[in-house]
């Protein structure tokens, strides 16, 4: 059998939902289903039956990023079934499951706070604020592991030029979406919802933060953030608000759902920084999905060159 590989595909065929068919039929076939682990995923989440959680529509793409990373893009089905989502459900597996029938249209995100221009914005005012990119980015979450994904957005710093912040704005805080009816699981997260999250106002000016529309061609699936949310590829993936619902300017720095439920645990910074380990695991060295073997963890995963003058005279061990 002929397995195509992601890294293979040309930019037209960027949604390689036939990838991921073919992977899980011969995971079928071969009978191991369920025998390892990948990467931290079982196998058999895999080769069970499809959980379809993506119905997208195509997305017009005016370019490629010169910030894409050249690594080869994990597959459209690592992307969506294997999530943090907490509002979803807090097994990896949940999410792609329970976040189906999300509902993500009409949609508004309200920008507010310390700018010029407060205003609320439908998902496609959003995508007309600034021409869409695919941008391959390497992302690396707090428990180590590690994905590439093609994602479609535009730099932040395009909504943040728009609104034009105020003098006193020094912070940005992203509110996720949260209603209880169509998010029971979270009830179970032990956590407080709704989500906030938050970055200074240069790291959201810096042009490698992403107001996130898309991924693999078309638009978010509910699992991965749906309609929009934030990418900041330097830090580690919780820092990454899903589904926004607000955007708010603020002068003190935002008080953030993990760095508020285990400060010792989850700073407000989140920097990818292999010298600082989490309390209960080492951040040295990463697992890519669908890999084996483990990889060493770059500072700022890799993105030094962009953000690392960001961060000029502070003690990253202290400010994590």
């Amino acid at each position: 059998m002929l397995i195509r590989k992601t890294a293979n595909l040309t930019y037209s065929e960027v949604t390689p939902k036939s990838v991921y068919l073919e992977r899980r039929k011969f995971l079928r076939d071969i009978g191991i289903a369920g025998a390892a682990v990948v990467a931290g995923a079982r196998l058999w989440q895999f080769a069970s039956p499809e959980t379809e959680a993506f119905a997208g529509t195509k997305l017009n793409v005016a370019s490629k990023s010169p910030y894409s990373s050249t690594e080869q893009q994990n597959s459209f089905q690592d992307v969506t079934h294997y999530n943090n989502f907490y509002e979803f459900g807090v097994d990896k597996s949940d999410p792609a499951k329970n976040a189906q029938n999300f509902k993500t249209s009409p949609w508004a995100v309200s920008i507010e706070g310390e700018v010029s221009k407060p205003q609320k914005m439908s998902v496609e005012e959003i995508i007309k604020i600034a021409p869409l990119e695919e941008r391959i980015y390497r992302h690396r979450c707090v428990e180590a592991w590690s994905i590439v994904v093609p994602w479609i957005g535009f730099s932040l710093s395009a909504l943040v030029n728009l609104v034009q912040p105020t003098p006193k704005a020094k912070y940005v805080a992203f509110e996720t979406a949260y209603d209880p009816k169509q998010m029971p699981w979270a009830r179970f997260a032990g956590i407080e919802f709704p989500y906030v999250e938050g970055l200074r106002l240069d790291e959201a000016m810096n042009p490698l933060a992403l107001l996130c529309v898309g991924m693999y061609g078309e638009t978010l699936a509910n699992q991965d953030g749906a309609p929009v949310r934030i990418i900041a590829p330097w830090k580690y993936g919780f820092k990454s608000a899903k589904s926004l619902v607000k955007i708010r300017f603020q002068k003190d720095q935002p008080n953030t759902t993990w760095n508020r439920m285990a400060p010792q645990e989850y700073g407000f910074y989140a920097n990818v920084n292999p010298t600082v380990d989490h309390p209960r695991w080492s951040q040295a060295k990463e697992r890519r999905l669908g890999e084996f073997g483990k990889r060493n963890t770059l500072m700022f995963n890799g993105y030094g060159d962009q953000v690392a003058s960001l961060y000029t005279g502070m003690d990253l061990r202290k400010n994590y």
